[in-house]
């Protein structure tokens, strides 16, 4: 009788969750944004060097005055960045992640009233991954040749775990990223757990942003690497506890379980079948798990709160697959 009733309070709760959640979506989704787009790659695509005045002075961002018109001219005439610019025009002739970007806006707006909806400029960037999207005060840059589907004939040699997410389905969640890392606090001390809680903090603000997205793609994992992660939750929890990593100051543990690589490093024969980051999606459950515990807690005020007493009051426990 007893676990009846505790279901039914656990599903009531359930039910009242998801419809504050669906009002706080309907209202956000009222929000008044308006979302422009500057196909700069296409614009200097069609450039020829006369153009070049012009171009400096409508894109005085995209010209910095270190560097002289040469420059620029040989770029316009260099016939590798022709085809990058053909490519990435066959790729995107239309530009189809507008509406997507007004809803990150009005999440953007809803948690942050401050946030100024900024222009988005679209640029080729002879694919620098690491740089795929560049967030400023009044505008966004774009790097679309970083997302011209994995298979690209461009990224012949790079890594898998690289080009998965080279996939024009991760342009916003990778612009929510870039956002979410101007909002979360920087990690202020320097053991194992902060640097979980803080990456756990800017998924977790992922969720609020772009939550019609899947958690794979906000991860920037593959469905099955999102699969392995939550099959294998309780054990990565157990093996952190037990090697005692937690309050451990030692940089290897991120280059083994924050950073982007092909696989996290357990030194265990399972090694080459685990998702990378998984220091990151531990972080996150644990923010998450502390979210749902602490519902009076604000969304800036979590993002605020240090590390140890996040993860004290979250009272974490794995989750079942």
């Amino acid at each position: 009788m007893i676990k009846k009733i505790a279901f039914l309070f656990l599903a009531i709760g359930l039910l009242i969750s998801c419809n504050n959640e669906s009002a706080v979506e309907e209202e956000i989704s009222k929000i008044p944004v308006e979302v422009k787009i500057d196909r700069f790659d296409k614009v200097f695509a069609e450039a020829t060097p006369e153009d070049l005045p012009q171009l400096k002075k409508e894109y005085p961002l995209l010209f910095p005055k270190q560097y002289p018109d040469s420059v620029w001219v040989n770029m316009m005439n260099d016939t590798i960045q022709q085809e990058l610019n053909r490519e990435t025009v066959k790729a995107f002739p239309k530009f189809e992640q507008e509406e997507e970007i007004e809803s990150l806006f009005q999440h953007l707006k809803y948690y942050f009233p401050q946030f100024q909806v900024p222009k988005v400029i679209t640029v080729t960037s002879e694919v620098d991954y690491r740089n795929k999207v560049i967030v400023a005060d009044s505008v966004v840059l774009v790097s679309l040749d970083t997302y011209l589907g994995e298979e690209h004939k461009f990224y012949i040699g790079l890594q898998e775990y690289l080009k998965k997410n080279f996939r024009k389905e991760q342009i916003v969640p990778d612009m929510a990223t870039a956002y979410a890392e101007q909002f979360v606090p920087q990690p202020q001390g320097r053991t194992f757990l902060a640097a979980m809680v803080y990456y756990g903090k800017l998924l977790y603000l992922k969720d609020r942003l772009i939550p019609n997205f899947s958690e794979a793609q906000r991860m920037g994992y593959t469905e099955k690497e999102m699969e392995w992660a939550l099959t294998n939750e309780e054990q990565i929890w157990r093996y952190f506890i037990e090697h005692e990593v937690l309050y451990d100051t030692d940089s290897e543990l991120q280059r083994r379980f924050i950073n982007l690589a092909p696989f996290s490093k357990f030194r265990l024969q399972l090694d080459n079948e685990s998702p990378p980051q998984l220091g990151q999606y531990m972080g996150w459950q644990i923010v998450r798990q502390f979210a749902e515990k602490n519902p009076d807690v604000s969304l800036a005020e979590l993002l605020q709160t240090d590390a140890e007493e996040l993860f004290k009051k979250s009272n974490y426990k794995p989750r079942k697959p």
